[in-house]
């Protein structure tokens, strides 16, 4: 016994005869060319991208701005006699100063004995 309707029997017909997916094809096609044409109206009503000399400049020199660039060095430690010691509160707050002169060859390189890097299976700092 066939429920089917006549409009469903059609329908199964122009789908298997291939028209259908023609006819998907066409609308889809047509949806793809739709979009890219509304992509173009809305790019045309967009502002001009600025030219060279309308963007924004560095500063003259060649630092970022906000960066400095300073070298470091140890403050001396304040020397006292032998009787009278020196209190934490007599300390300065940092450890380091500014020098406008970069540190010494031998001073950056290290000298010190290899103590090996993280999971090298070195025997570690003084051995």
């Amino acid at each position: 016994m066939n429920t089917l309707s006549a409009a469903e029997v059609l329908a199964a017909g122009v789908w298997q005869s291939g028209l259908g997916q023609v006819l998907g094809g066409i609308v889809l096609v047509a949806v793809l060319i739709g979009a890219f044409w509304l992509g173009y109206r809305i790019r045309d009503r967009e502002s001009d991208t600025p030219k060279p000399e309308e963007q924004p400049h560095r500063p003259e020199t060649d630092q970022l701005p906000g960066e400095m660039s300073e070298y470091r060095r140890p403050e001396e430690m304040p020397h006292t006699d032998g009787e009278h010691r020196l209190m934490p509160y007599q300390l300065k707050k940092s450890g380091t100063e500014t020098s406008p002169d970069p540190p010494s060859e031998e001073k950056r390189k290290w000298g010190g004995i290899s103590s090996g890097g993280f999971g090298s299976g070195g025997t570690g700092h003084g051995d």
